[in-house]
């Protein structure tokens, strides 16, 4: 079977636009800043880590098809041409394109002004604000930015159909129909995203932004990261709790060492944490909590934590790294990462 590398890493995320951003606020290991977002008839705001705004502005942002999209597509854009730059498989023949964007809540921001208008004036509301709702407008828009892409898709579901993503790509690019295999996880902030995670645990704080890998079968493209291995989705059932299908996920992947990292999704939040600190209690080596710095970034999350363990790997400071995905209520996936050879 063909290797498949991991040729760029792209990242938006409440420490700042780029991968150099979020490995900085890691190696702080302190959590970041909390904001807040507004609930309209609310006096109390809810806590939010944002994304702050871009400096410089981004020249890709001047483009028609996103001048008007919503942050969440913005986010999407930037994380996966940070993960394409630099990459050049042929000098003559341009890489043909596979690109998968996995979201949870998607385009809550468009959704949100589009039905309040439907609701207090059904027949003056703008039908235009209508297209930009749908869970497939973050694709459509950076695939018209790319402008050569031969496979798009998006993926719908809990934080860890990121890696049902990079399954995905995997299975395009042994099949012979991309050279590249963009993996895109984004969410955007908005009071009713808030709302939703708040009812879950009073003590997560919702965050924002975008992680991307890109994936090949050419190793002299890569960044120096090899995917070894993806387990199955390990589904959440009626007899199948979130800490069982961790427990699960945990038995396909190696035991570990001392120079291996962990890159998991714990928080601080004692009942969200739970299955996954029950799951890894034995990990021998060094982990990495993107979320106890960043906040709970759901499918945004998903990217940093896969961004940050390559990240670490392709630095030279590890010669592994075990990623590991809880998702909300639907499955447990994990992954592993060496440097390439």
């Amino acid at each position: 079977m063909n290797r498949v590398f991991v040729s760029g890493l792209g990242a938006v995320s409440p420490a700042g636009w780029g991968v150099p951003a979020l490995r900085s606020a890691l190696a702080a290991g302190e959590p970041l800043p909390i904001g807040f977002i507004e609930r309209p008839g609310w006096e109390r705001p809810f806590h939010a880590r944002l994304v702050p705004d871009p400096s410089p502005r981004p020249a890709f942002l001047a483009h028609a098809r996103l001048r008007r999209a919503s942050p969440l597509t913005h986010y999407v854009a930037a994380a996966a041409l940070e993960a394409l730059g630099g990459i050049s498989l042929h000098p003559a023949l341009p890489p043909r394109l596979g690109l998968i964007v996995c979201l949870q809540f998607g385009c809550v921001q468009y959704s949100y002004r589009f039905f309040k208008e439907v609701l207090e004036a059904p027949a003056t509301a703008s039908p235009l604000l209508f297209p930009e709702s749908v869970f497939a407008a973050p694709a459509s828009h950076l695939a018209a930015l790319l402008g050569e892409v031969s496979l798009v898709t998006t993926l719908v579901g809990d934080p860890a159909v990121f890696l049902q993503g990079a399954a995905l790509a995997a299975e395009w690019l042994l099949e012979g129909r991309v050279d590249l295999g963009l993996v895109v996880g984004a969410e955007e902030a908005n009071w009713l995203r808030s709302d939703a995670i708040w009812q879950f645990d009073h003590a997560c704080v919702p965050s924002a932004g975008a992680g991307c890998v890109c994936l090949s079968l050419k190793a002299p493209a890569s960044a120096g990261v090899e995917l070894t291995a993806l387990t199955d989705a390990q589904t959440c059932l009626s007899s199948r709790s979130r800490g069982l299908a961790a427990q699960l996920m945990r038995q396909q992947l190696p035991a570990g060492s001392a120079k291996e990292l962990l890159c998991d999704g714990l928080q601080g939040c004692r009942r969200l944490d739970a299955p996954e600190l029950a799951a890894w209690r034995n990990w021998p080596g060094p982990r990495l909590s993107p979320k106890r710095v960043l906040g709970e970034g759901l499918m945004a999350a998903s990217g940093w934590q896969c961004a940050a363990a390559c990240d670490a790997l392709a630095r030279g400071d590890f010669t592994a790294a075990t990623l590991s995905l809880v998702g909300c209520n639907q499955q447990a996936i994990g992954a592993r990462f060496v440097r390439a050879t």
